[in-house]
């Protein structure tokens, strides 16, 4: 054979070569496709891993809303009529039990573990009025109420005592200031336990009832009993 025709046959053969498909084998064409589809041309408008995340939350969310539907009579209408009346039953409860107090405990105690007459609770209260920290003058003329009328021994000394135990003792014996003592009792409350902010008034309420029980007499423990019955 010739060199010319040695070309020609080869020529021959690339183009019918050409023709036949090329049979690439499983693995490597996935390899390969994995290689170009991790390219970052490909992923640039992929949502970020945090917002992943929130679409699996709310898919998540969206599977138990649709389970719950789906086992509630009358589909999501029954869901929602369901939903209304659980709202409806703690509305109820709140509505006849009032807001949840804490029980008395060793974190409502009115005084601290470092014990002052009621002259110092007094001046104390004062001070702090003069310089219009109400909540700190309510909460000391109140200690000076309860204070005093412990010094008086119209209150036993106990440890652990709420403003609200004392006031409502107290208005046994003393019952034309009993309304006024689960006020003072209310008010110490609202701004040592409830984040209120006390006024002036509130202040001056409780240093006008300091003055009236200091003047008053209290009943003898029959009469109490009877006034309390």
């Amino acid at each position: 054979m010739s060199i010319t025709g040695g070309v020609t046959a080869a020529r021959l053969l690339a183009r019918e070569s050409d023709d036949v498909p090329v049979d690439i084998p499983r693995v490597p064409a996935r390899e390969a496709a994995e290689r170009e589809l991790s390219r970052p041309m490909y992923h640039e408008n992929d949502p970020n891993l945090l917002q992943r995340a929130l679409d699996r939350f709310w898919d998540w969310v969206g599977g138990i809303f649709d389970a719950a539907s789906g086992s509630a009579p009358g589909g999501v209408l029954g869901l929602l009529v369901v939903a209304l009346i659980v709202v409806a039953l703690i509305a109820a409860l709140w509505w006849r039990l009032g807001t949840p107090r804490r029980a008395p405990g060793s974190t409502d105690s009115l005084f601290d573990d470092s014990p002052r007459s009621a002259s110092e609770h007094r001046t104390a209260a004062e001070a702090h009025a003069a310089a219009g920290r109400w909540n700190q003058a309510v909460q000391e003329r109140m200690r000076a109420i309860v204070r005093s009328l412990e010094e008086r021994t119209l209150l036993d000394p106990r440890p652990g005592r709420t403003a609200d135990e004392a006031a409502a003792e107290a208005g046994r014996s003393l019952p034309d200031h009993a309304h006024g003592l689960r006020v003072g009792a209310r008010e110490f409350d609202d701004v040592t336990y409830g984040g209120r902010t006390a006024s002036p008034e509130a202040y001056l309420r409780l240093r006008d009832l300091d003055l009236g029980l200091e003047r008053a007499k209290p009943l003898l423990s029959g009469a109490a009993q009877g006034a309390a019955e």
